[in-house]
């Protein structure tokens, strides 16, 4: 049985109706609260990585589901946030890198389906605060009303009117405020990411005394470095206190030379263990800060009588290596540390409290959901509408995910991924391919590319992931790709 969001009712499988999802949800569907991070961590908030203090997203699993594998199509911001809008992978939608003067248009096509005006075409209001950071449009052209910090600064102010005015009721000269080592000389309160909460605190109070349906996404700008925290956060987190990640043990051995590369790239090849505790801790406290503000909203709900209406939706645009594989930021590696996502669903009489599940779902699946959920019509997109896995577990789902990369603004490097229950798969253009058997080696350290035991699982995967990419449109690398790793006589390298 799968919820129809339109009708308020969940029909089985002849269509019959059997029972409302909600006695409160009414008929034009229910309301949307998405809030996206910016480059965490999905162990932060899974409940398996270093004990961090995540309050909102915690209350979210307890009072609905928590994804464990959750994935991004793509590591890289502006691609990923465009998949978001549009349900599209990066070499679909053609935002393929973040904005930079190049010969490269990597700007969204004008005519690119996009959530927010997929819902506002269904009647519902939609709106738009916080970091926006796609190429090629603006909240606006995309059917966002702007409410306001759509950004992407994180040293915690903004040079805007209405952020100004917001830290000066609350004591602080925002042409005063300092920043020494990652502290952000002002409180909480006053910092760009309260001041994010309570704008949409405040479009919250607005639609419950109008009574109408909306859709409103929340975009903090963080934990996203440079990791700027007020000074009550400064020393939330030991370094001593945080153990070294399993994955700092990486060797590089028998991998793509891009990875003992890109530490030089973002200066960090010879950073030791106890620089990137004083890192992490720095990162965590940026996760917390985020989370508390998060928390704050979700009460909001409560208090405006809206949180039996509202689906709410929790997740990032991709992850943060901060040290795990002696990398930072994030880049042309395939790793877990940065493909894998926080994500979670609190849908009220629809998703169970508490419930967990580890079928793959992908941020590219946001945009078709947000359409059924709001009851507009779904266009022809890559992604998949989410809703018959939040009423339950269905017979068919997919069994693996699929990824991308084509490089940052400087560099070109082409990039496929394909991630099963079991292995990961990366098709590297330039250089040798990866597989890693995540069942035996959760941290990735061992590539067994050539590795004979594991040839038939290479040819499998390397046939899936030539088939998704033909099935897909993927022209930008299937022809190369089908020559140098399908094809079963290949004496090209693998």
């Amino acid at each position: 049985m799968v919820p129809d969001p339109g009708r308020g009712v969940i029909w089985d499988a002849v269509g019959e109706a059997v029972v409302p999802p909600s006695e409160r949800l009414s008929a034009d569907g229910p309301n949307v609260l998405l809030v996206v991070t910016d480059q965490e961590r999905a162990d932060l908030t899974d409940g398996r990585g270093p004990e961090v203090h995540t309050p909102g997203t915690d209350r979210l699993a307890r009072e609905g589901l928590r994804c464990n594998r959750g994935y991004t199509p793509t590591a890289i911001c502006s691609p990923a946030r465009a998949s978001i809008l549009t349900g599209l992978y990066p070499h679909n939608h053609g935002v393929l890198s973040n904005p930079t003067r190049s010969a490269i248009d990597t700007g969204l096509p004008p005519d690119a389906p996009t959530m927010g005006e997929r819902a506002r075409s269904a009647g519902y209001e939609t709106e738009y605060v916080g970091k926006w950071h796609v190429e090629g449009t603006d909240p606006a052209a995309a059917g966002f009303e702007a409410v306001s910090g759509w950004d992407h600064s994180t040293d915690q102010t903004l040079d805007t009117p209405d952020y100004r005015e917001f830290a000066r009721e609350r004591g602080v000269d925002p042409d005063a405020v300092s920043v020494d080592a990652g502290v952000a000389d002002l409180p909480t309160e006053a910092t760009q990411t309260a001041y994010l909460a309570e704008r949409a605190i405040d479009r919250l109070s607005v639609h419950a005394e109008r009574g109408d349906r909306f859709v409103l996404r929340l975009d903090f700008p963080g934990p996203h470095g440079p990791y700027v925290v007020p000074r009550a956060y400064a020393d939330r987190y030991d370094p001593g206190d945080i153990d070294q990640w399993p994955s700092f043990r990486e060797t590089f051995d028998g991998k793509p030379a891009v990875h003992r590369l890109h530490p030089r790239y973002y200066d960090v090849a010879d950073r030791s263990w106890p620089e990137w505790a004083t890192v992490a801790s720095r990162y965590f406290a940026f996760e917390t800060l985020i989370e508390e503000q998060f928390a704050r909203v979700l009460d909001a709900l409560d208090e405006f009588g809206l949180a039996d209406d509202t689906v709410v939706v929790r997740t990032s645009d991709h992850g943060e290596f901060v040290g795990h594989h002696r990398q930072g930021n994030k880049g042309p590696l395939m790793y877990e540390d940065v493909y894998r996502v926080p994500f979670a669903v609190r849908w009220p009489d629809v998703v169970d409290a508490g419930r967990e599940t580890d079928r793959f779902v992908c941020l590219q699946d946001l945009m078709p959901t947000v359409c059924r959920l709001t009851g507009a019509d779904v266009p022809d997109v890559d992604g998949r509408d989410l809703v018959p896995l939040l009423a339950g577990e269905p017979d068919e789902w997919r069994d693996a995910v699929f990824a991308e990369y084509h490089g940052e603004p400087e560099t070109l490097y082409t990039q496929r991924m394909i991630r099963t229950d079991r292995f990961k798969f990366v098709f590297n253009g330039p250089d040798v391919n990866e597989l890693y058997d995540l069942a035996t080696d959760p941290h990735e350290l061992h590539n067994l590319v050539d590795n004979p035991a594991y040839e038939d699982a290479r040819r499998e995967l390397a046939d899936r992931l030539g088939n998704w990419m033909e099935r897909s449109d993927d022209h930008v690398a299937v022809q190369r790709y089908r020559r140098r790793v399908s094809r079963p006589d290949s004496d090209s390298p693998q």
